[in-house]
């Protein structure tokens, strides 16, 4: 196609980023500070205190989310990637994931209720989810560089903007999920739709909410390896190296150490989302109120 009949897209797209760093600097400044230091509080909470400690928590906790198994699996992990050498840019990882997620946790959860509850908004937030989880990712790091400089900020952004959609769809199809026969009970009931909302709708979506917010850690931490490549360190600083140097144990150390991780992760989420008990709550609640609602047989034998 002739260059004049070429569509300026890019040259658009450019023209607004330039426009907002030459403009909006200030604020993603602040951004930026309030994201190094979220990331650096984290990070040295998990590299500060001796690594047998870290491991012995996270052996505690593993242990009282999954039994005796899952303790001791989560402890042999850790030492494994602390023989490895990799223990320092496991926890880099581990902060930079953590920050990310609880971000992306914190923003896609309320817009898929909004998307549940709205029409208009869901239709809004589709296309929106759309082009997020289909647009490469290595895309996002060109203006979160200019935007936030080389560093962790632009990775966990560009680990946020990545990880955001499973969320949100998630949490809209498990709340439209949610039976409107129950729905309907709790309005006979006189609850309002916040009220609804929050003992109804919640509760009996948790499940499919919980499985959102593992979609995000768990996209999250398949970003390492890219967020390493604008200096965010830890493993996918150390598998970037790897691939420039040819080095292949460098490599599958780092990997590995990446491997252990995502399982520690996806079994921790997965244990939260069983015993939240929100689900079984939510539904014996709902048994109570049907239960001591007259029914119509009762209604005319009182009167």
């Amino acid at each position: 196609m002739p260059d004049a009949f070429k569509l300026p897209f890019g040259d658009w797209v450019e023209a607004g980023v330039d426009w907002i760093v030459a403009n909006a600097a200030a604020p993603f400044a602040a951004v930026r500070s309030a994201l190094v230091f979220l990331y650096e509080l984290l990070n040295t909470a998990l590299t500060v205190p001796p690594w047998w400690l870290i491991i012995l928590i996270v052996a505690l906790l593993a242990l009282l989310a999954r039994g005796p198994l899952f303790g001791v699996g989560a402890g042999i992990g850790l030492l494994l990637i602390v023989g490895l050498d990799q223990w320092v840019n496991a926890m880099d990882t581990l902060a930079l994931v953590l920050v990310a997620a609880i971000i992306a946790v914190a923003l896609a959860v309320p817009i898929g209720i909004l998307a549940a509850t709205s029409r208009s908004v869901s239709l809004v937030t589709k296309p929106v989810m759309d082009f997020l989880q289909t647009m490469p990712a290595f895309v996002y790091l060109i203006p979160a560089l200019l935007l936030f400089r080389i560093g962790v900020a632009p990775g966990i952004v560009a680990t946020i903007i990545f990880s955001l959609p499973p969320g949100v769809r998630l949490t809209e199809l498990g709340i439209r999920g949610v039976d409107k026969e129950v729905v309907e009970a709790g309005s006979a009931f006189g609850a309002s739709r916040f009220r609804i909302l929050r003992q109804i709708q919640l509760p009996l979506a948790m499940p499919s909410i919980m499985a959102g917010i593992n979609q995000v850690i768990m996209l999250s931490l398949s970003m390492v390896v890219i967020a390493g490549l604008v200096g965010a360190g830890g493993l996918g600083e150390q598998v970037i190296a790897a691939l420039q140097r040819l080095d292949t144990a460098l490599g599958f150390e780092a990997g590995l150490s990446v491997v252990i991780l995502a399982i520690l992760l996806d079994r921790f989420t997965g244990s939260f989302g069983l015993r939240t008990g929100l689900y079984t709550w939510g539904r014996e609640k709902l048994a109570r109120r049907r239960a001591s609602r007259p029914t119509t047989t009762q209604t005319v034998e009182a009167a």
